[in-house]
């Protein structure tokens, strides 16, 4: 008696590739490990991802100066790269060397006039019943610290500061070279059906980008010349110093501004009473014209963000990135805005192109 043959299965298996089947869901499985893959490097490298984009921010600000000085010198654009650059040099060891030896003292007695006035305060709010005995001014200042975010000892130590600050100045010159070339070398990982819609899209980036920076230099330079000034008249201490403070966190809107009014509420009282009111009017003048009147026309010509969208997104960048995040997180909001405004532009030209069957 023989047996019967066993029936012979028919098809692929499914670990044979030439199922459509099998390559459909490898495809979708490889999309969802790559972008966990994507995700897990941007959380373990975003320190150096956020310098790359402080070098582009910085690139920015460099080709802005390059593309206002091509109004008036029609000359090739490395020339014009190197006036500016030579520009910013000058001005920064000509400060330095003007005013260095008196920003040295006043730092110094800066830093003794904020610990005073800090514990002073720090001593009528515990006798007030406000804030427990045991709290000193160390603690406050760690816990301070500590709301605005982690900091990674790579950045936060004095020598990892100063080698950021050199990648982020050689980024920023290479990119401001050629910026052409970068350009195309990302748009070739762009799919070639969609590179005409990124080339608009950079460019948008990069008009926003220039356009946001030179109105934050010039809210910086505004702020800085007139605080000093303002200082000076009314005769509080360390006006110069105040000066250069406030137009350097001028750079960080909100938090930068309320900072520098800080301290300069803490050195005027630290003077007097009237020195102290000074302060407060001066802080209060300046921050106002620079809310309602300079502010307002600068972003007709940039980005148009609320106030609430560039505070939130300020407190969730010093959260997860520290500091570094808090400095950055008003042109990255602004490129994200850009790039979505773009995509929704796109979705209404679909939506009103009319379709082949009609």
């Amino acid at each position: 008696m023989t047996e019967k043959a066993p029936d012979l299965l028919q098809g692929p298996g499914p670990n044979e590739m030439r199922d459509p089947l099998v390559r459909a869901e490898l495809k979708k499985a490889s999309v969802w490990l790559g972008l966990a893959v994507a995700i897990a490097l941007i959380v373990l490298l975003i320190q150096p991802l956020l310098l790359i984009f402080a070098g582009l921010v910085f690139a920015a600000m460099l080709d802005g100066g390059v593309r206002l000085l091509g109004r008036v010198l029609p000359i090739p654009r490395g020339w014009r790269l190197l006036i500016v650059a030579l520009l910013a040099v000058l001005f920064i060891a000509g400060t330095l060397v003007l005013t260095g030896v008196e920003i040295a003292q006043q730092a110094a007695e800066l830093r003794t006039t904020v610990e005073a006035q800090a514990a002073r305060a720090l001593t009528w709010l515990n006798s007030t019943g406000l804030m427990p005995e045991r709290m000193d001014i160390s603690t406050v200042i760690q816990q301070g610290l500590g709301s605005l975010g982690r900091l990674t000892a790579w950045v936060g130590t004095a020598f990892g500061a100063i080698a950021s600050a050199f990648m982020v100045t050689v980024i920023g010159l290479f990119v401001a070279m050629e910026p052409r070339i970068y350009e195309r070398g990302v748009a070739w990982l762009v799919p070639s059906r969609e590179r005409d819609q990124f080339h608009i899209t950079m460019e948008r980036m990069g008009y926003t980008m220039r356009r946001l920076l030179a109105g934050r230099l010039l809210g910086m330079l505004f702020e800085g010349v007139m605080t000093w000034i303002a200082l000076s008249i009314g005769g509080v201490p360390m006006a110069l110093l105040l000066g250069i403070l406030t137009g350097l966190l001028a750079f960080i809107p909100n938090v930068g501004a309320f900072t520098s009014g800080v301290l300069m509420v803490a050195v005027g009282f630290s003077a007097g009473v009237d020195t102290g009111l000074w302060a407060i009017a001066t802080y209060l003048i300046i921050q106002t014209f620079d809310g309602y009147v300079l502010i307002p026309m600068v972003a007709k010509k940039t980005v148009d963000m609320p106030p609430a969208l560039t505070l939130s997104s300020q407190i969730l960048a010093s959260a997860l990135f520290g500091f570094l995040g808090l400095m950055l997180a008003d042109p990255l909001v602004a490129m994200i805005k850009v790039a979505l405004e773009r995509q929704s532009e796109r979705e209404i030209e679909k939506a009103g192109r009319p379709s082949k069957n009609d």
